[in-house]
């Protein structure tokens, strides 16, 4: 994805056998704390290393052979590889695990029992298990290769998800085990790292390394193992195993997926354990009701207190709140428009409809419904963190429609207080447009800033003679402003971007624009085209600093963290106060933003180029940021008159394209 956009999520909790500061654990006692590692001790015996499997895995049974493809995972004991049978083309996930590694009987016991176990189990939403079989150096087992990876990979990327996609990935865990019990199998390692999702974004239980046969009462397995984030209290007190520690385990990951975070997470494993053992977690104030009423009743003390699988599918989270049948791919990275397509528009049509659709404003709340004013949902926020769990590429789908007029004989303060609790949201099903206000100046909208690219690349294109390459970019020319970073909370608060002057702005979810002037000494303010307020940094009203922690923390983020997206000189702060971004819009291809100097710009995610047209008026200049971030600008009639390569144009005709279904719609 663009370096530009991207954010730094935390470690995640656990993935397919991969390195994880969370790795499950098996012992008669829980290991030391990470900071006893550093007091004198004796050193380990050094272990045997692995050889690499061969390219080609032959099956010395059957006579078949298996391509080994890109490694999916590693851990203690194995390797995961994608491998192909070379006959069929079909392709699993192998589990390689090395004979030097489990030499012990009790080591090549554990994994029998865990082959024993797994191909025995036939449902739906548990990985399937192929076969396995063993040459003169490794065990391979050969599983069902899910191709979206893992719901942690999933979470490293989102970071949260929202409810109704919980609900769908918990009701496939939950169907799964509710038979896993019924056959008294307990899984006891659950995490994010160990729930698959295939090609159709079905999710599948795996990892039965840890698996067991459950026991009677009196005869239950003391041994303490699995993830210590996820443990039950009743594991951490040698009190054994049953099917309501799996149930703890998952009301840990319930928490994970809609907080961004285990809830007994903290620095010090011994602290960890600690929480644990006294249930001692805290609940974000941004979750809903249900929610929270649904994760305190999983995580209780007594395991019997707990609520069982059948009482967590009948609780209100899942009765009252709306379970989409299907989730799109694109969920993996961004939040998913759940609202079903309309099947009689084309696909092309109704995606770029949706785009640049008019806004339709939700039904105004109620006073008592008035709960997520701006300012008071930061300062709730902050306290919880949240403000540090974003992640890159999270798209809700709002568009912001314009904000009504106040009256005259409102003061400016009073006006942005009732202004700024307002939003009005509307939902697109493919992908996101969002709007500010009107511009500054009278007539540039985001609508006349589209058409008038429209203009000019339909006479472009139109009068392109075919080409191999680029005309000559020009040696020298006036400096524009232009998108070096972007950050998309929109999910959240809305859409940050860093301009080439350093100036700072963010595009709220309400509508209103926000931004910081290059010298971090003047914030500006938006509410509508005779609405433009500006305040010293250290004046700002209190109806606005929630905002304004919004900005200046997407401010410190880009700053800190991401890269400049090309080479393009940095420019001076103009004297033009405000320039004001009045739309984006994301595609599953590229972001475009329009903004109230005519300039429009778009970033194709795929190679990380990048088109901006700016000067519109009189003479056009087209800037091409290439894969190698190098940039070339040339006027815009050059490029009808002499041409342009194969790559350029296709970006052009491809802006044209939505840009031209935006008017028709």
């Amino acid at each position: 994805m663009e370096p530009a956009c991207f954010l730094q999520p935390h470690p995640f909790p656990g993935s397919l056998m991969g390195p994880d500061p969370y790795k499950p654990f098996s012992g008669a006692a829980p290991p030391k704390p990470s900071r006893a590692r550093a007091e004198p001790q004796q050193p380990a015996p050094p272990q045997p290393r692995a050889a690499e499997p061969a390219r080609i895995i032959a099956d010395p049974v059957t006579g078949r052979f298996y391509s080994k493809g890109r490694l999916l995972g590693k851990g203690g004991f194995a390797r995961c590889y994608e491998m192909t049978d070379v006959s069929s083309n079909k392709t699993y996930a192998v589990k390689v695990i090395p004979h030097s590694r489990v030499a012990k009987p009790h080591q090549r016991e554990k994994i029998m029992n865990e082959i024993e176990l797994h191909r025995d189990l036939h449902h739906k939403h548990i990985v399937k298990f192929s076969h396995h079989f063993e040459d003169s150096e490794n065990i391979y087992i050969f599983l069902e290769h899910c191709s979206r990876k893992s719901l942690a990979h999933i979470w490293k990327a989102r970071h949260t998800l929202l409810e109704p996609e919980v609900r769908y990935y918990l009701k496939q865990i939950v169907a799964a085990l509710k038979y896993l019990h019924l056959k008294g199998i307990l899984h006891r390692d659950l995490k994010l790292g160990n729930f698959f999702v295939n090609d159709h974004m079905e999710l599948k239980v795996g990892d039965f390394g840890l698996a067991a046969r459950q026991e009677p009462t009196n005869q239950k397995k003391k041994t303490i193992c699995g993830t210590p984030n996820y443990l039950a209290p009743e594991v951490l007190h040698r009190q054994g195993h049953g099917p309501e520690s799996d149930v703890w385990s998952l009301g840990c990951v319930v928490y994970t997926l809609l907080c961004g975070n285990p809830p007994f997470e903290t620095s010090d494993l011994k602290e960890t354990y600690r929480c644990i053992k006294q249930v001692e977690y805290a609940l974000p104030a941004f979750l809903s009701t249900p929610a929270k009423q649904l994760i305190t009743g999983i995580l209780k003390r007594n395991p019997h207190d707990r609520l069982t699988l059948e009482e967590i599918l009948d609780h209100e989270f899942f009765t009252k709140g709306y379970t989409p049948e299907k989730l799109p791919p694109s969920s993996c990275v961004m939040v998913p428009e759940l609202s079903p397509p309309n099947p009689a528009k084309s696909l092309f049509a109704k995606f770029t409809k949706t785009l640049f659709g008019k806004s339709k404003p939700k039904s105004k709340k109620g006073p008592s419904e008035e709960k997520d004013d701006l300012s008071k949902l930061v300062a709730g926020l902050m306290k919880t963190s949240i403000c540090r769990q974003m992640s890159y590429k999270t798209v809700e789908g709002n568009e912001a429609a314009p904000l009504a007029g106040q009256s005259t004989n409102c003061s400016p303060v009073e006006t942005l207080a009732e202004e700024g609790s307002r939003k009005s949201v509307s939902r697109s099903i493919r992908g996101t447009v969002a709007s500010s206000c009107e511009a500054l100046d009278e007539g540039v909208t985001a609508a006349a800033v589209a058409d008038s690219a429209v203009e000019l690349l339909t006479r472009c294109l139109a009068s392109m003679p075919p080409a191999e390459r680029n005309p000559a970019s020009l040696a020298c020319h006036e400096h524009f402003a232009w998108v070096s970073k972007w950050v998309d909370y929109s999910n959240k608060y809305g859409f940050g971007y860093q301009l080439s002057d350093h100036r700072i702005g963010v595009l709220f979810n309400d509508g209103t624009h926000m931004a910081r002037s290059a010298d971090r000494k003047t914030v500006h303010y938006n509410l509508t085209n005779s609405k433009h307020f500006a305040f010293p940094m250290s004046a700002i009203p209190e109806q606005l600093q929630g905002q304004t922690s919004i900005l200046q923390y997407f401010a410190s983020y880009m700053e800190q963290h991401l890269m400049k997206g090309g080479d393009l000189p940095s420019i001076e702060e103009v004297e033009h106060p405000v320039l004001l971004l009045l739309q984006w819009v994301k595609t599953d291809q590229a972001l475009l933003m329009l903004f109230s100097n005519g300039t429009l710009q778009v970033n194709f995610y795929n190679d990380h180029t990048k088109l901006i047209l700016s000067k519109p008026d009189p003479s056009c200049l087209l800037t091409y940021v290439n894969k190698a971030r190098n940039s070339y600008t040339y006027k815009l009639s050059s490029i009808a008159e002499l041409g342009c390569s194969p790559e350029l144009r296709d970006r052009l005709t491809y802006v044209l394209t939505l840009l031209q279904e935006r008017a028709d719609a």
